[in-house]
């Protein structure tokens, strides 16, 4: 072979060469690019996602959630799920707000205190007009509860009887108890016509002059008081009736 055949042939494989660097470096490139493209592609993708997750899992609307994204731009994300921390967040606070009453209010306190014969207490809680209920307490402990709604209360407490009025006044005394059935003189003048309806269940007639009945009152498994005149009188589910002045 001549030494310019063999020059030709030299060049031809360097040009082979060179291309098929340059073919391999354009796919290299190629490839680049496209890897580039689908990372980002996917990434867009997952912040989509994101963020439609965090709009349903808020507690606002679907529209106030969108515009609160319009407006945070790049950070929406982030902020759409402080938002709705925020708002789970409110929602169990009006939920476990138990230490209010039903009307938003915080829980009535009693009107005054006042001391019963025998060393316990009354609580008195004025709930409206004519409306009042009294609690019975002794060393911290509620004994029992006395309310008026259009008629007065009473109760025969181990031989203490106390009478609730329709003006929320509390008087209480110790004895005097009659057991019924019969007829029975009170104080003030009073006369009680006592009789037994049933298993715990009595009924008094206060009889006032001439025997005209001022009032009646009548157990039905519970104690009753009524303020005859300034006269307090109390008949127990048992039949036993006592009054004071």
């Amino acid at each position: 072979m001549s030494s310019n055949t063999t020059a030709r042939t030299a060049r031809r494989r360097t040009l082979r060469l060179a291309v098929a660097a340059l073919t391999a470096a354009a796919g290299l490139t190629l490839t680049a690019c496209s890897g580039s493209d689908a990372a980002g592609t996917k990434a867009a993708g997952n912040a989509d996602m994101s963020t439609v997750a965090a709009e349903s899992s808020g507690t606002g609307s679907p529209a106030g959630a969108q515009g609160s994204d319009a407006q945070a731009g790049p950070g929406a994300k982030t902020d759409t799920k402080a938002d709705a921390k925020a708002g789970t967040a409110g929602s169990a606070g009006k939920q476990s707000g138990t230490g209010h009453a039903a009307g938003g209010g915080k829980a009535a306190s009693p009107v005054r205190t006042q001391p019963l014969v025998d060393g316990s207490k009354a609580e008195i809680y004025k709930l409206g007009e004519q409306h009042y209920r009294a609690k019975i307490v002794s060393r911290g402990s509620v004994l029992a509860t006395l309310e008026t709604n259009q008629h007065d209360d009473g109760l025969d407490a181990n031989d203490m009887f106390v009478v609730l009025t329709l003006g929320g006044e509390v008087h209480s005394w110790m004895g005097g108890g009659q057991t019924g059935p019969g007829t029975f003189k009170l104080a003030g003048g009073w006369t009680a016509k006592v009789t037994k309806l049933g298993e715990l269940r009595y009924r008094a007639q206060i009889l006032g002059h001439e025997n005209a009945v001022y009032a009646t009152l009548e157990t039905n498994q519970h104690d009753v008081g009524v303020d005859a005149n300034g006269v307090y009188i109390v008949l127990s589910n048992g039949g036993i009736i006592s009054a004071h002045e």
